[in-house]
């Protein structure tokens, strides 16, 4: 039997992590206080109201099928993940629903905070999840089917699906709990595209100037970051340009401003949000905090 690497053992036990949060948040709040959800979960939610039928089982057995569709358009790896994902969803949904803290989060008091509450877990969970290359299966099998046979984009596919289902959640929701599981639903979306994208933001900057040798240089000598050269046509008078490209961390802003104002003051700076950096000075090696470097 081959021997598993390290890295997959670890993506494993958070895709397990991410099903335990997602399957606590609609066992402990979604549930006891009648907000819907979209994909198979709101499916489980609906079966549970109309037949008290346990999520746990009905998620399992209602991803079978689409599983089975699934095998001739899923990688190996992202099968085996997909299914580790049901499996632990499936789990946990049984499994939370066993234990006293289910009883001690009755929230239905109030809906905003439920609504709040649900967001921000199955954000989180489903978060963890796909960050670390997983799936709890469901719709996400049907969005990438319909990506790869009809060149539907996943985004669409989920939101239609979510939309079907949130629409036969109203079979046993009034209005009131419907738009409170909107407000939930959009909270969702905001905190898991946060935890896949990483609670790291860094800013790209480009700067162009005639003076690039000089900037880059005292980037390199003074804040010790990389930075690339990318070549360029100015728009006016067709001549050739060089753009430096680098990344910061967001406080390291001003000094970078610094430095381009005090080689070139008219030098042209655009930042962009980037949402995550990996490598040397972000993701590992970070660099010290530095003084400014000029005075007058």
């Amino acid at each position: 039997m081959p021997k598993l690497k390290r890295s997959t053992i670890i993506e494993l036990s958070m895709i397990a992590i991410g099903c335990a949060i997602y399957a606590l948040s609609l066992d402990m709040i979604s549930a006891p206080n009648r907000l819907a959800d979209g994909g198979i979960s709101g499916v489980s939610l609906i079966l549970r109201h109309f037949w008290n039928i346990n999520m746990g089982l009905s998620t399992l057995i209602l991803n079978i099928p689409l599983l089975l569709l699934g095998l001739h358009f899923l990688s190996k790896r992202s099968l085996i993940y997909t299914i580790w994902g049901i499996i632990c969803l499936s789990f946990f949904l049984s499994f939370w629903h066993t234990l006293p803290i289910i009883e001690q989060f009755n929230l239905e008091h109030d809906l905003f905070l439920s609504a709040i509450l649900a967001g921000s877990l199955s954000g989180l969970g489903l978060g963890i999840v796909f960050r670390f290359n997983g799936t709890s299966g469901g719709s996400d099998i049907l969005a990438r089917i319909g990506q790869i046979e009809l060149g539907i984009s996943s985004g669409q596919i989920l939101l239609a699906v979510d939309a079907i289902v949130l629409l036969f959640s109203l079979t046993y929701l009034d209005l009131k709990h419907m738009m409170y599981t909107l407000i939930a639903s959009f909270l969702l979306s905001r905190v898991m595209d946060w935890v896949q994208q990483g609670a790291y933001s860094a800013r790209g900057v480009l700067i162009i100037s005639d003076a690039y040798e000089s900037i880059g240089k005292m980037i390199d000598l003074k804040m010790d970051r990389g930075l690339t050269y990318l070549k360029g046509l100015g728009g006016y008078k067709q001549d050739d340009k060089r753009i430096i490209y680098v990344i910061v961390s967001p406080r390291e802003i001003p000094m970078l401003k610094q430095i381009v104002h005090h080689e070139d003051e008219h030098a042209f700076i655009s930042i962009i949000q980037v949402h995550e950096a990996l490598g040397e000075g972000f993701s590992y090696g970070k660099r010290p905090r530095h003084r400014p470097i000029f005075r007058k």
